[in-house]
């Protein structure tokens, strides 16, 4: 019965703030969810692959097929240890993932700029005030020229999270800090959300850029709007009007939530796109099933033509489905490089 109410953890969520993406309970509640809708989901895998092979073993041996209870239990109870590590996993707070990325067009006066990426913070009950100022501290330490962030900054409305997301006020780089929304800041009042974040020193960039510069060098910093922003009667995505007005001959690094445009980003000259969304996969796998709707785009580093791609398995987790195996979160500090 417990596992039961457990299988119904969204709807929860919903009756407890109106939103699935929300869960309004203590934190303890809220981890405790987690773990058990992870115990079930990993169960059922576990169980259909246990059958799976029993069925096969049936068919070699020639004999009616059949699984011990012994092995059921047994395989409950390594769910019920994968899905508490997987949330633990989650929780933590992210160690710094570092990179170098060649730039074509790098000017030298660049070459070494350290930009330290954020992405899906989801700050929530999961990820409240607490962690938030744990993740901001370990990235004013990481000696980042630029912050960026890439969408999915809550999980709640400006009035639920005022509080855990004031320690993003303390975000400090000598560049600055700058973002683009992501899906979720547009269930959650995106105009509000925008004007809150840009309170907290957050320079947003929907559909806008930024020079960047090193003496006579140029670096463009361009962000655009989500995918989903037309489904909620905002602006979507316009590299162009994103790009209007631009230093001409400067590389382009550009900051797009989701990593599915990344193609048409390359075709229109960018040279480096930051994304997140996809968490990585959240489970070693999984990330196959979450290929084809991001175009292949899901964890890690891409060549799309004469463009790099990262997609960060991000910082945080949607507090609906907070399990890491294998996929572990991440502060992305890119150290650029002029290409050969």
């Amino acid at each position: 019965m417990l596992f039961l109410a457990a299988s119904q953890y969204h709807l929860w969520s919903k009756l407890s703030s109106g939103s699935v993406f929300a869960p309004e309970f203590p934190r303890p509640i809220v981890i405790l969810f987690n773990w058990a809708f992870g115990a079930i989901l990993l169960l059922a895998a576990l169980q259909i692959l246990v059958d799976i092979g029993g069925l096969v073993v049936a068919l070699v041996r020639r004999a009616p097929p059949g699984v011990s209870d012994n092995v059921r239990y047994v395989i409950a109870v390594v769910a019920a240890l994968l899905s508490g590590i997987a949330v633990a996993n989650a929780l933590r707070v992210p160690p710094v993932k570092d990179l170098e990325i060649g730039v074509r067009g790098l000017s030298p006066q660049f070459d070494g700029y350290r930009v330290l990426q954020l992405t899906d913070l989801h700050i929530s009950r999961l990820f409240p005030a607490s962690w938030a100022r744990q993740v901001v501290d370990r990235a004013n330490g990481l000696g980042a020229d630029l912050i960026v962030v890439t969408g999915d900054f809550i999980d709640g409305s400006v009035a639920m999270r005022r509080a855990d997301v004031e320690p993003l006020r303390d975000l400090r780089a000598p560049d600055g800090v700058y973002g683009v929304p992501g899906n979720h800041e547009y269930f959650f009042g995106y105009q509000e959300w925008m004007r809150h974040l840009a309170g907290l020193g957050i320079r947003m960039l929907p559909n806008a850029h930024a020079p960047l510069a090193r003496g006579e060098a140029r670096l463009v910093l361009a962000g655009v709007t989500d995918l989903s922003a037309p489904r909620h009667g905002e602006a979507g995505p316009d590299l162009d009007a994103a790009l209007a007005g631009a230093p001409a001959g400067a590389p382009v690094l550009l900051l797009d939530h989701q990593p599915k445009n990344a193609n048409l980003a390359a075709r229109r000259g960018v040279s480096l796109q930051l994304s997140g969304h996809t968490h990585g996969g959240m489970i070693a796998g999984l990330d196959r099933a979450l290929g084809p709707p991001n175009n292949g785009f899901v964890t890690g580093r891409y060549e799309v033509g004469d463009m790099t791609l990262y997609v960060s398995n991000g910082t945080a987790l949607w507090p609906g489905f907070a399990l890491r195996l294998g996929r572990p979160p991440e502060l992305a500090r890119i150290t650029l490089r002029v290409a050969p």
